[in-house]
């Protein structure tokens, strides 16, 4: 007797439950059934710490042989990242250890760095922490929501809301925004298995412009109770791979103190010093803009004025632009001749382009710098972002002879130093001073780039009585002898 009502009772719970179904929105059902794909939402709604342990490798991001290359590395031990993910808090610690020719030489690296909130902090080798920028806070910031768990779970939480929700290329992406974040993460998931495969979000890189900084996961496996989460984590700048860890360990056990030090939270935020550029005379019509870590060099021709090198940052570079223009107010400064890609030595390239530089640089640094030159800098605007020019940089092969009837200069290829394949120096040889960059820095404890200095120089024949570093101070010659063993 009771068959019929039993059906009918069936059947209203099925028509209420498919309601339910069709009338939740695309952003609730992408919660759901990612949730689902981690472990549940229940748990990840639970998930308070979240500790990660490993190891793997870092790239030399902007630093190697050419902008693209690969090889250099530091191989990772030692990893281990404490999340607090209800206070939004991380701290990491990893030595790093680096497989190739590396100027602060051979010696594994112990690195302990966090965030909590705002406040991003270094821990020095002597165990004191200070307190770091304002860029670098934000970085680690976006760091903490580059996990799934961490991500998924503030949107599990009610902390993070969830928008945007559509498919790609037979895969699913949502953006989600913490509570309190300007940032929105772009999560990508597997529209079979509703696994996450990445996260992505944008930020601003002194010589890069905007950036997709993305972390990749796989080979998921049981994390923290009831979860799933990967252990395998590949982290990239755009197209240029900066990490992949191999955790050994993913639990939800107590992190320890993840908090920031009580000094670094009294402490106010660190700016970058103001640009510092001291003019020393070299020679007549010869100056070397000195200044913070990395150098200039200014040179006097008839009707015009050269620069060497635009480092460290646009401040600096146009710092050191400024100081040639004062020097010599009746000359327009027309060149810049760039000893190589790296990011410390190339970070004033767009400003230069901007105040109408001729960019001058070793061969196969060309195509990066018309690219770099192209890039939107639309999150942080730079100078050429607020000047649009067009770049216009000519490359110099083996050797390169600029003169007139007051001045000559050579530029050479220093071909086959560990340091950069693309590096230039710059001879004056009436003075008989050599400019260079990185090969040899007067005063290092660790020269590891000079014999192939010395040996370029002997090879060319040059006649080199002091040589004016962009890092260091201007040494005598014999100071670079010396510093190769049995040279």
């Amino acid at each position: 007797m009771f068959g019929p009502m039993l059906r009918c009772l069936l059947l209203a719970a099925s028509l209420v439950a498919l309601a339910a179904c069709t009338s939740a929105t695309p952003e609730q059902r992408w919660l759901a059934d990612t949730s689902a794909a981690l472990g549940g939402r229940d748990q990840l709604a639970s998930l308070k710490t979240l500790v990660l342990e490993g190891d793997g490798a870092m790239w030399n991001v902007g630093q190697d042989m050419t902008i693209d290359a690969t090889g250099q590395t530091f191989a990772v031990s030692g990893y281990r990242r404490a999340i607090d993910v209800e206070g939004r808090r991380m701290r990491v610690q990893q030595t790093r250890t680096p497989n190739f020719l590396y100027f602060q030489g051979q010696a594994p690296q112990t690195q302990v760095f966090g965030i909590d909130g705002d406040a991003a902090y270094t821990v020095g080798a002597n165990g004191s922490p200070t307190r770091t920028g304002a860029a670098t806070a934000r970085d680690r910031q976006a760091e903490l929501f580059h996990h799934p768990l961490v991500l998924v779970a503030a949107a599990a939480q009610g902390k993070a809301s969830v928008a945007n929700v559509r498919t790609e290329d037979n895969e699913q992406l949502a953006d989600i925004t913490p509570n309190g974040s300007t940032t929105a993460f772009t999560i990508v998931s597997d529209t079979a298995t509703h696994v996450p495969s990445r996260i992505r979000s944008r930020a601003a890189h002194p010589n890069l412009g905007d950036v997709i900084v993305e972390t990749r996961f796989t080979e998921y496996a049981d994390g923290p109770p009831g979860l799933k989460s990967p252990r395998r984590l590949a982290a990239f700048i755009d197209r240029f791979k900066s990490s992949e860890l191999r955790l050994t360990k993913v639990d939800s056990a107590d992190p320890g103190d993840v908090a920031a030090p009580e000094a670094v939270r009294a402490a106010a935020v660190p700016t970058p010093p103001a640009p510092s550029v001291v003019a020393e005379a070299v020679a007549p019509g010869v100056w070397f803009l000195a200044g913070q870590s990395h150098h200039s060099v200014l040179i006097e021709f008839g009707d015009h004025l050269m620069l060497v090198e635009a480092p460290q940052s646009e401040a600096r570079s146009l710092a050191a632009i400024a100081k040639a223009r004062e020097l010599v107010p009746g000359k327009p400064l027309t060149q810049l001749v760039s000893s190589h890609f790296h990011f410390d030595h190339s970070a004033g390239l767009r400003a230069a382009v901007a105040e109408g530089l001729t960019v001058i640089t070793q061969r196969d640094n060309v195509d990066y710098y018309e690219e770099a030159a192209k890039r939107p800098f639309t999150i942080e605007p730079d100078a050429l972002a607020r000047n649009s020019r067009s770049i216009t940089v000519e490359g110099v092969d083996d050797g390169r002879v600029i003169e007139d009837k007051t001045r000559r200069v050579e530029l050479y290829h220093i071909s086959g130093n560990p340091h950069a394949d693309t590096l230039l120096m710059v001879y004056l040889p009436k003075e008989r001073v050599l400019i260079e960059a990185d090969a040899f820095s007067p005063g290092a404890s660790v020269q590891p780039y000079a014999p192939n200095l010395l040996e370029q120089i002997r090879a060319r024949k040059l006649q080199v009585d002091r040589i004016v570093p962009l890092h260091g101070t201007i040494a005598p010659f014999k100071d670079l002898v010396a510093a190769v063993p049995a040279s």
